[in-house]
């Protein structure tokens, strides 16, 4: 079953009297349980068509479904309850608030969606990426990979149908790159959606499926299922 389609998705900018197309003509489609990885130089539209994907951004043109709803034509009050409700989001520095401890950092998301700021679920999705026992430290008091298994528990607590992970592994040390990428793979077999951006071949390598962009277009993308 797809997860999120879409077709023909272009994306332009103006500056001034130049168009600037940054994504072009963009079809892909994503089924439930999938893991994917985008790959593409800097400039090749990776960000925007994670964006897009994320609904941060709605394109110029073309359609975009989501879980069935087509939300390429959102406003941004409608995108935000999408997001809320469907995507986490796990980023390369991490996007932890410092003043925070590890298991408040957790529990945000369901305080913006309104769903109580559960400190018992926040340790529950600590548990699960193994950091249960580092719920009270703050960012500075975690090493790299710990913070961004605090991101990835961050990324769960709402039950997202799709998590999309922006260089996941940018920022960490080679051992701790592997542990992360352990944890995606084993969510992945939970059942969990993952689309990933990366630059890195042997990571991409480990998804199911590898789609890549040059300029704003797909010029490849596997169809082996591993």
């Amino acid at each position: 079953m797809a997860l999120l389609e879409l077709a023909d998705i272009t994306k332009s900018y103006s500056l001034g009297t130049i168009r600037l197309d940054v994504l072009r003509g963009v079809s892909m489609t994503v089924a439930e349980g999938e893991f994917v990885a985008i790959m593409g130089r800097s400039g090749s539209g990776k960000s925007t068509l994670m964006n897009i994907i994320g609904c941060l951004d709605v394109p110029t043109s073309g359609r975009y479904l989501l879980d069935g709803q087509l939300v390429s034509s959102l406003k941004s009050h409608e995108l935000v309850s999408i997001r809320l409700r469907k995507v986490g989001f796990i980023f390369q520095n991490f996007n932890l608030l410092p003043r925070l401890t590890a298991v408040k950092n957790v529990a945000l998301p369901l305080v913006y969606a309104k769903n109580g700021g559960s400190t018992h679920r926040a340790f529950d999705m600590l548990d699960r990426v193994g950091l249960s026992n580092r719920a009270q430290h703050r960012p500075t008091e975690l090493s790299g990979g710990e913070m961004q298994r605090v991101a990835i528990a961050r990324a769960l607590i709402n039950d997202p149908k799709v998590i999309l992970a922006d260089e996941p592994t940018g920022n960490l040390d080679s051992r701790s790159g592997v542990d992360i990428m352990n944890i995606f793979r084993d969510l992945n077999r939970q059942g969990k959606t993952i689309i990933m951006v990366t630059h890195d071949q042997d990571l991409a390598a480990t998804a199911h499926r590898v789609i890549t962009l040059h300029d704003g277009t797909i010029t490849h993308a596997s169809s082996d299922r591993k």
